[in-house]
C-alpha cells in the first residue's frame, strides 16, 4: 500500500511495485493522476488498469477498482471518516485481511465496508484510533447475521 508521497515517487519512476494498492482521497488522486479524465469510477478504473494496481478512491462514495475490471462502490460510510489517520487504519484493515489469505480485491471491499460501519456506529467525536476497537463488534455482528441470531434479521417466510 502506498501513501500519497510514495504514489508520486512511483509515478515519477514510471512503475508501481507488483501487487500494489493505493488508498487516496479525491484530492490526492486528482494531484497524482491529473491527466486522467472521466467520472470517478472511470478514472479509478483507468488508473487501476494502466498501472496494474487496485485503487481505493475514498470519499462519500468509495470506489474500489481492480485492473481486471471488477469494481465496487461503497456508500456505507460516515463523514466522520474525514479525519487524520482514518485512511491509515483502512490500509491496516486491508493488510490484515490479505494476511489472512483473503484475495486482495475482496479484502479491499470488506475493509472499506467495515471501516464505514465503524464510523457509523461510533458517530461524532470519532478519531482514527477508535476504529480498530470496533472491528471485533462488527465482525461479531456479521457472524450473528450469518447465523440468523441477530435482531436485524428479517424473516420473509409466511
Amino acid at each position: 500500500m502506498l501513501d500519497a508521497e510514495a504514489i508520486m515517487v512511483a509515478l515519477s519512476q514510471g512503475r508501481f511495485p507488483q501487487k500494489t494498492l493505493i488508498t487516496p482521497h479525491q484530492g490526492e488522486f486528482d494531484r497524482s493522476f491529473s491527466e486522467v479524465s472521466g467520472s470517478k469510477k472511470e478514472r479509478a478504473y483507468k488508473v487501476a488498469k494502466s498501472h496494474n494496481i487496485i485503487v481505493i478512491l475514498k470519499g462519500a462514495q468509495t470506489v474500489i477498482a481492480s485492473p481486471d475490471g471488477r469494481m465496487s462502490v461503497n456508500v456505507h460510510a460516515s463523514p466522520y471518516l474525514a479525519s487524520a489517520g482514518t485512511g491509515d487504519v483502512l490500509a491496516g484493515l486491508v493488510a490484515g485481511l490479505i494476511a489472512q489469505a483473503m484475495p486482495p480485491f475482496e479484502a479491499c471491499c470488506a475493509a472499506v465496508w467495515m471501516h464505514g460501519d465503524a464510523a457509523i456506529h461510533f458517530g461524532p467525536g470519532m478519531i482514527a484510533g477508535d476504529i480498530p476497537d470496533l472491528i471485533p463488534f462488527i465482525l461479531g455482528h456479521l457472524l450473528e447475521l450469518r447465523n440468523g441470531n441477530s435482531t436485524d434479521r428479517v424473516d420473509c417466510q409466511s
